[in-house]
């Protein structure tokens, strides 16, 4: 599938300044050990390809939710763990934009990698200010702007919206394959196509299981989502999470799925028969599988049974595409991380299946699982919430803002004759 946008492949930035825009928001010890590098690793193809090209590379990037500047939020540990990777220095500098900005990069050489503080230091940032934007392309001087921070583009901010006004823009190899991928998957898959949604919330993911009900061929339920469906279904749960006010949500869920497949709607929208249930969610808390009409009132549902995994690995076997985004069960817990680690390894050993794993926990649970950090699967994602959006169909900010491709510049054009 071809990019609607340019990327760095498109345009001439040979020795030039460029400001690249990543996502790591990675988790941080307070040793400043990081536990999982995925995302640093991830943006690695992008910076090799600008310092292969001369570049005098400029990163900006979160990390974290803090609400001022906050040593214990400073992305000095990301940038040393990067120089690790990459394997050449890397230059750090406590401000994101003024004077030592400013000074850092005129002093940088070409094919060099500097990294600014934290962007969430400022408040300007999730406000979109276009000023804060302006200041850092201007202390940077920046000729190009890079948007690879695909885990961040579904959000209005300054380093993904605003800064595009300043400075050429265009998209790193990451977004671009990660759009990609989504997409293709989304558009054109492989049949048949299996949804398989866990987390939380079902508010969180209404728009996008409205979507697969559209074009999956089967959709599995697990996690706590589980419970609000069973619910639904008049089945109690326990003491289990259940999401209120969400009765009209699965009412039009399941309207559609009627509309779809008729009165088989059971075998389209596939929940736990059993589950795997606890009193707590505290570590040392063994697990015990029970028919969904048998929990307790004071049990919590925290994994599928072990007759769901049986009948949800069978269900992934022979199947074209799979698209799973949330965990199927509390996986913080090894006792409940069984549904989730048995349907990985199940598609782990389907290399002809398609597997795109959605980022979040989901994806932080199977890079760690996997012996091989992800590469027995087709893809796994970096951004959770991204993936969520364009999965449903919506317009992301951090995209919609780059430079268009020359094919979506000559579909315009010709839109303009009509």
């Amino acid at each position: 599938m071809s990019f609607f946008k340019l990327t760095i492949r498109d345009v001439p930035l040979d020795n030039q300044t460029v400001l690249v825009r990543t996502d790591y928001n990675v988790p941080i010890a307070p040793d400043g050990t990081i536990s999982d590098d995925s995302r640093i690793r991830a943006s690695l193809p992008t910076l090799n390809y600008l310092l292969n090209r001369g570049c005098k590379v400029v990163i900006i990037s979160h990390l974290g939710r803090p609400k001022s500047r906050d040593s214990a939020y400073s992305l000095e540990p990301v940038a040393l763990r990067l120089a690790q990777l990459i394997h050449r220095d890397i230059r750090f500098v406590d401000h994101t934009f003024g004077d030592k900005v400013y000074q850092a990069v005129k002093r940088a050489p070409g094919s060099s990698i500097t990294v600014l503080e934290n962007l969430r230091f400022y408040p300007e940032e999730e406000a979109d200010d276009t000023e804060f934007a302006r200041r850092i392309v201007a202390s940077t001087g920046a000729r190009y702007f890079v948007q690879d921070g695909f885990g961040v583009v579904h959000r209005a901010h300054a380093s993904t919206d605003a800064i595009t006004q300043f400075v050429p823009s265009v998209a790193g190899l990451l977004l671009e394959e990660e759009y990609n991928v989504i997409t293709s998957a989304m558009e054109a898959p492989k049949r048949p196509l299996m949804a398989i949604l866990g987390g939380a919330k079902v508010s969180d993911k209404i728009k996008v299981i409205n979507r697969f009900i559209k074009i999956a061929d089967k959709i599995i339920i697990g996690g706590a989502m589980a419970n609000n469906f069973l619910a639904y279904k008049g089945i109690s749960v326990g003491a289990s999470r259940v999401e209120a006010g969400q009765r009209e949500v699965l009412d039009s869920i399941y309207k559609a799925a009627r509309q779809k497949v008729g009165k088989n709607v059971d075998d389209f929208i596939i929940l736990p028969t059993d589950v795997a249930v606890a009193t707590s969610m505290n570590p040392g808390e063994k697990r015990k599988s029970v028919e969904v009409d048998k929990i307790l009132p004071n049990e919590i549902a925290l994994d599928i049974g072990d007759k769901s995994i049986s009948r949800m690995v069978q269900e992934i076997q022979s199947v074209g595409t799979v698209i799973w985004n949330g965990p199927l069960g509390y996986v913080e817990l090894p006792e409940f991380a069984h549904g989730t680690a048995e349907l990985a390894q199940a598609l782990a050993s389907q290399p002809d299946t398609i597997s795109i794993i959605g980022g979040g926990d989901t994806a932080s649970f199977i890079l760690k699982w996997d012996k091989r950090a992800g590469k027995s699967f087709t893809h796994v994602l970096t951004g959770g919430g991204a993936s969520l959006e364009l999965m449903a169909g919506n317009i992301l900010p951090g995209v919609e803002s780059l430079l268009d491709g020359r094919r979506q510049i000559e579909y315009t054009n010709s839109n303009k004759h009509k």
